[in-house]
């Protein structure tokens, strides 16, 4: 018993540490999502009043369906890019590989409030990069950042290009494990570049594309500083022209810091929570599922 209380007893600071900043939090949010409380007043019980207002309400249908079209792009594309990459790096070695790595790597690094920076100079409207050069193939002036038809486009080019060196690295770890008599066999019997891919590198690395599909999926789905930046959103006025860049999580943030609707906001990260638990269990029951045939 006493051997038992001095192993509990070393636990104890990550257990207070644990319920103080991460447990109370969650509770106490969820407490305040059936109550209309902006911090200066005594909280108010509405019931389920917030999480009615949530999913009724036209900016949320607006936020849900750009985030659907956003998944729906830059997961596919995103993983594909990175893909490709980490096909190109491996078939260099020594200076030129370790080169290349480091290069597409960099973009995961950078600050993002940089990386959008960046970005919102070559979209800039007159004298960027990209409608310069669009002026002299002589096409017109596009408002990357501005024209709600492009915008949710222009979004996704910069965030395939912040994630896929991260992506790179994962499946360029995955290439490497793969045994070279496969390929050898392979090519003994006659497959060309894109059989060896179909039919040695895909299933090899299958474990690991999954879990780079997974965490891609994830983390689109929780997409907010991105979008933030590069409209230049404030907590009054977010999402970009016509809402084009308006996803949940700022729409969350909005309403919560900017409207002082914390007890909505609470019942907007609620059912932004739920959904994404949902969504990832059924993509590991599917990962399980797929293990077992």
């Amino acid at each position: 018993m006493q051997k038992t209380f001095w192993n509990y007893l070393m636990l104890a600071p990550f257990m207070i540490l644990f319920g103080a900043f991460f447990l109370y939090p969650i509770l106490s949010g969820f407490r305040y999502s059936f109550y209309d409380w902006d911090t200066v007043r005594e909280p108010v019980f509405v019931g389920l009043k917030n999480y009615e207002t949530v999913l009724g309400s036209r900016n949320s249908r607006i936020a849900a369906g750009n985030l659907a079209a956003y998944v729906a792009i830059t997961v596919p594309l995103g993983v594909s890019v990175a893909f490709g990459l980490a096909l190109l790096v491996d078939h260099f070695a020594g200076f030129w590989g370790r080169f290349f790595r480091s290069v597409y790597f960099v973009p995961v690094v950078m600050p993002l409030f940089l990386a959008a920076t960046i970005w919102r100079w070559l979209y800039a409207p007159n004298f960027g990069m990209f409608n310069l050069l669009a002026g002299w193939l002589g096409a017109g002036n596009i408002r990357f950042l501005n024209d709600p038809d492009v915008m949710l486009y222009s979004m996704i080019a910069v965030d395939v290009w912040v994630s896929a060196g991260f992506n790179m690295v994962i499946l360029l770890a995955g290439l490497k494990n793969i045994p070279r008599h496969y390929y050898e066999a392979a090519r003994l019997d006659g497959a060309t570049k894109l059989q060896e891919i179909v039919y040695v590198t895909l299933p090899m690395i299958k474990p690991v594309m999954i879990f780079v599909i997974s965490y891609s999926f994830i983390s689109a789905l929780q997409v907010f500083d991105l979008p933030w930046l590069l409209t230049g959103s404030s907590f009054l006025d977010y999402g970009g022209r016509q809402k084009a860049l308006l996803f949940p999580v700022m729409d969350m943030m909005g309403r919560g810091f900017g409207s002082l609707s914390f007890g909505l906001a609470s019942a907007y990260g609620f059912v932004l929570t739920f959904v994404i638990v949902l969504i990832t269990a059924a993509i590991f029951a599917l990962q399980k599922r797929d293990a077992r045939t």
